[in-house]
């Protein structure tokens, strides 16, 4: 069998990166209003809402390219952090029908950005092995 831990990261990172990108871009067309609503409901200012553009557009573009991956990585993980705390977080300790946590895909998503943020982009990306960030 052929070893390779940058082929596995060049998976993960283009898993992560495609699969957070199609939330960014549903938010492009559809807009960040309820964000905006959910975040001044929490008594914080709607404008911050823009951030999920950084977390899901930005960060998964980094990851695909392979570009400032840590970066990318650990802005995917506050992204969900916020996300969870804002829209989830009634479900934090819950389980889904199926007996598993009914967070799955958000834990799943967390997760794979820290484990990016810890590994880097491997040499498979524009950046290569070389950088703090990557």
């Amino acid at each position: 069998m052929i070893k390779s831990d940058d082929t596995g990261k060049l998976i993960l990172r283009l898993t992560l990166g495609i699969l957070i990108l199609l939330h960014g871009l549903a938010k492009v067309t559809g807009g960040v209003g309820g964000i905006s609503g959910m975040l001044s409901s929490h008594g914080l200012p709607g404008f911050l809402a823009y951030g999920a553009y950084v977390g899901e557009i930005i960060a998964p573009v980094l990851l695909i390219i392979g570009v400032y991956t840590r970066l990318g990585g650990i802005l995917i993980a506050i992204n969900m952090v916020v996300a969870i705390l804002l829209a989830h977080s009634g479900q934090i300790s819950s389980l889904n029908n199926q007996g598993g946590w009914a967070l799955e895909l958000q834990g799943m998503f967390l997760f794979a950005g820290l484990a990016i943020a810890f590994m880097g982009a491997g040499r498979f990306s524009l950046s290569g092995n070389g950088g703090r960030w990557n």
